[in-house]
C-alpha cells in the first residue's frame, strides 16, 4: 500500500526504498514463519528474526537511542556541505570559488570532530563512573544536537570549529557508550548474535534518511539544506531524552 501511494501519489521515489524494504522484511517474516512451522528452528535466519523480536528489554531501549542518533548524524554525513556552501557561503553554484572553498573547509571540519572525539573517548570512562553512562551519554546528544542547531547561526565559517566540538563529544559518545550499556544486559549465549543485531539500527536509520530527507529537502525545507541540519539536531536531543528510558543495570550511581 505505501509502495503503491508513493508511486503514484508524488514525484519523489526515495521514499520507494523505505518501503521496498519494509516489504522485503515482510517477506523474511513469512519465509521465518513457514520454516518455523516446518520444525527447522535451527536455521540462521529463524534465530536472528526470532531474537531480533525477542530482544533484552535493555536492547530495546538502547535500540531508540541509536536510531535517532545515527538518523542526526546521517543528517550532517549527506547534506552538510551543501547546508555549509549555502547557508555560511552564501553561494549554491557547485562550479564557483566560493563552492569549492566551503566544501573543502567541511572536509576540514569533519577532520576537527574526528580529532575531538578521538580526545573525548579518554574521558567517557572516567566522567561515567563518576556521573554515570547515561547521565554522560546524555550530555553529549545534547551537545551534539546544539552543534547542529548552531550552525543555522553562524555566518563566520571559523565559528563553525565550535559546532563541530559539540558534535565531536556526541560521535565517541555514540560509538561507545551504548555498547558498553548493551554489553552488561546480554545473555553470553546470544552475545554475538544481539551485536549483530544491534548493528541494524545504524543501517536503518541510514536507510530512513536517505529515503525521507529529500522528500523534507524540497517539499518541507523549500531546498534549504540547513534545515535538514536542525532536523539532524532535534533527533539528536529526542535520543537524549530516550535515553532516560534505557535501563542501566550496571550503571555506577552518580555522586
Amino acid at each position: 500500500m505505501l509502495l503503491y501511494l508513493i508511486i503514484n501519489f508524488t514525484h519523489h521515489q526515495e521514499p520507494i526504498i523505505l518501503a521496498a524494504g519494509l516489504i522485503v522484511f515482510g517477506i523474511i517474516q513469512l519465509i521465518v514463519g513457514l520454516l518455523s512451522k516446518q520444525g527447522n528452528h535451527e536455521s540462521g535466519l529463524v534465530e536472528v528474526i526470532n531474537d531480533l523480536f525477542k530482544m533484552p528489554k535493555t536492547m530495546k531501549q538502547l535500540a531508540w537511542v541509536q536510531f535517532f542518533s545515527w538518523f542526526g548524524l546521517f543528517s550532517m554525513f549527506i547534506y552538510m556541505t551543501p547546508a555549509v556552501t549555502s547557508h555560511v557561503y552564501g553561494v549554491t553554484d557547485v562550479s564557483s570559488e566560493a563552492y569549492g572553498e566551503g566544501s573543502d573547509w567541511v572536509g576540514v571540519l569533519f577532520a576537527i570532530y574526528n580529532a575531538v572525539a578521538a580526545g573525548v573517548a579518554f574521558l567517557l570512562a572516567p566522567l561515567s563512573k563518576s556521573i554515570g553512562r547515561k547521565r554522560v551519554h546524555q550530555l553529549a546528544l545534547v551537545m551534539g544536537g546544539l552543534g547542529l542547531i548552531s550552525i543555522y547561526f553562524v555566518s563566520n565559517p571559523y565559528v563553525l570549529i565550535l559546532s563541530m566540538v559539540g558534535i565531536g563529544v556526541a560521535w565517541a559518545s555514540i560509538l561507545s557508550i551504548p555498547y558498553a550499556i548493551l554489553t552488561g544486559s546480554l545473555p553470553i549465549r546470544k552475545f554475538g548474535i544481539y551485536m549483530g543485531i544491534f548493528n541494524f539500527f545504524i543501517v536503518i536509520p541510514e536507510i530512513t534518511a536517505s529515503s525521507i530527507y529529500g522528500y523534507l529537502f524540497e517539499e518541507w525545507f523549500n531546498e534549504q539544506s540547513i534545515y535538514v541540519l536542525i532536523t539532524g539536531g532535534m533527533s539528536f536531543i529526542v535520543a537524549a531524552i530516550m535515553v532516560l528510558l534505557v535501563d542501566d543495570k550496571k550503571e555506577t550511581p552518580s555522586v
